[in-house]
């Protein structure tokens, strides 16, 4: 008679069957008996150098495939560590699975001094997560997994983070564990339906708002907008959900007054899977709307919040859209290409000296990526600008940490996003305080052989908050740490590293980088595009 699967084995290939391929993590003591089934099951794992960065990986892997990322993490530090990833997927709406081990069942919440103790390990990541749990029996496991695999497909896509105590994970499973297939997202309410298409179709200048919960719907806004003649704005978790070179399209330009000035002069505005969020827009008041708000989201607290909708739809935005159909009959006369011009004109002319810089220096690495690359960015001055003016074509080609706002998002992130989309280049753009956070993560990129570029903008500090400082009166304090040989370092990873003195140079540095079959260190100094 063979031997049956423990608790441990069961899971895996569990999540195997749930369609997970790539486990990042990184294995420790407690989680020998997960490893155990990591290796029966066949899947890749990938060893990042940090628990910060398994959940970064996790989360960049989850943007480029619209798939969840899977995270294995040990109990105690290993939480506590992917934690600050854990909230940026919350805040993101990225779907993340993190498995973890939990103190012995006898232990919890004794105060035994275990290794990797903790009082309330669930109560830990529960604010962080769609569902923190620990089940009370192995075989409540595979319910659990369905779970999660329900949030992922039909709510509000955010981490869920199942905690297994170590003496569960090597006993033997009590039979076959089966999985629940996840239900379908709800769908939207005909009556509103029929509403939404009546007052968009009277609109004379309506404008549509997307954010990321319409990732999955890029042919779909493309035909409404264009049936409408509607402009389009997308904050920046649904940039490229319309192509940015289309005529309609004023881009991830939320923040900028002049698009802000339209949505207050629409007559009508369609926000379409967006939490409309102080990162959306960088203002701290609800923005201003000259009409009625059409609100279409998957989470119920969206349609009732700060912007209230004046029609709520609860559904998801493919499913909406479909259902709402091309909107060609009856609409008044509009020239909304005109009107998307001139936004994205006044837009263009808003931006001061720095600003410039940082658009020169993108617009160098916008023509070394092909038009399906992808970058993902970190928390620096020059993605900040970048999450409005840099061109993108398609969605899940701009990944940014926007509504946390962690640093340390760029590399591993784009480690994650290769795995999951090897056939397309990407780059990784940070800068030279927050790189520093997972720097480590070069070693991962060098191992899995990745030919990834990461761009560096070495401003020598923190810049944002040095000039916010300098803005509010401040003194400058804390602002400026010495820097590394970042070039050195790189090479002693075995990564390809470069300074480029000009711009083309630059371009032709992260053309090379993209064929390298290694990573390449890119560090890009200010005063390279001049002034």
């Amino acid at each position: 008679m063979a031997p049956r699967d423990t608790n441990g084995e069961a899971l895996m290939r569990l999540l195997g069957e749930a369609g997970f391929e790539v486990a990042f993590g990184i294995p420790g003591v407690h989680t020998l008996e997960l490893y155990r089934g990591v290796a029966k099951s066949g899947m890749r794992h990938v060893l990042a150098r940090h628990e910060q960065g398994v959940g970064f990986m996790a989360d960049g892997y989850a943007r480029a495939s619209g798939k969840p990322g899977l995270c294995l993490v040990i109990t105690g530090p290993g939480v506590t560590n992917i934690a600050t990833a854990m909230g940026q997927a919350y805040s993101d709406s990225v779907p993340v699975l993190v498995i973890s081990s939990a103190n012995a069942r006898d232990d919890l919440g004794r105060g035994r001094g275990r290794l990797h103790e903790s009082t309330d390990q669930v109560a830990l990541t529960a604010a962080l997560t769609a569902l923190a749990a620990l089940p009370e029996d192995p075989g409540l496991i595979p319910g659990l997994i369905g779970q999660a695999m329900r949030i992922f497909a039909s709510e509000r896509p955010r981490p869920v983070h199942l905690h297994i105590p170590i003496d569960e994970l090597g006993k033997p499973a009590g039979g076959k564990w089966h999985l629940e297939r996840p239900i379908p997202a709800p769908a939207p309410d005909k009556a509103a339906v029929a509403e939404a298409r009546k007052r968009l179709s009277a609109a004379v200048r309506p404008v549509i708002v997307v954010g990321g919960g319409a990732v999955a719907a890029s042919n779909e806004v493309r035909a409404l907008a264009e049936s409408l003649e509607a402009a389009v704005v997308t904050t920046t978790a649904g940039k490229g959900v319309l192509p940015e070179s289309h005529p309609l399209s004023v881009g991830a330009t939320l923040q900028l007054q002049t698009t802000q000035a339209m949505l207050a002069d629409a007559d009508l505005v369609l926000a379409i899977g967006t939490e409309l969020a102080e990162t959306d827009s960088w203002t701290t008041k609800p923005l201003v709307f000259g009409g009625p708000l059409i609100r279409v989201d998957l989470d119920p607290a969206k349609l009732v919040d700060d912007h209230r909708a004046d029609l709520a739809v609860r559904a998801d935005a493919a499913a909406f859209l479909r259902a709402l159909g091309p909107l060609g009959e009856g609409r008044n006369s509009r020239d909304a290409v005109g009107r998307a011009r001139e936004v994205r004109r006044a837009n263009a002319a808003s931006w001061g000296a720095l600003a410039r810089r940082h658009i020169a220096v993108l617009d160098s690495l916008r023509q070394a990526l092909p038009a399906h690359g992808f970058v993902a960015s970190d928390m620096t001055q020059i993605a900040y600008t970048g999450n409005c003016t840099f061109p993108v074509e398609y969605p899940r080609s701009w990944f940014h940490p926007n509504g946390f706002g962690t640093l340390g998002y760029a590399l591993p992130a784009a480690i994650g996003a290769m795995i999951a989309v090897p056939d397309r280049p990407g780059l990784a753009l940070a800068g030279d305080y927050g790189f520093q956070f997972t720097l480590p993560e070069l070693g991962t990129a060098v191992e899995l052989g990745l030919s990834l570029p990461v761009v560096l903008w070495n401003n020598e500090g923190l810049g944002q908050i040095r000039d916010d400082m300098v803005a509010s009166g401040i003194p400058e304090t804390g602002v400026k740490a010495r820097n590394p040989d970042f070039l050195a370092l790189a090479r002693a990873y075995g990564c390809g590293a470069e300074r480029p003195e000009n711009l083309p140079a630059l371009s032709q540095a992260v053309t090379r980088a993209l064929a390298a079959g290694r990573p390449t260190l890119i560090e890009v100094r200010p005063d390279i595009a001049g002034g």
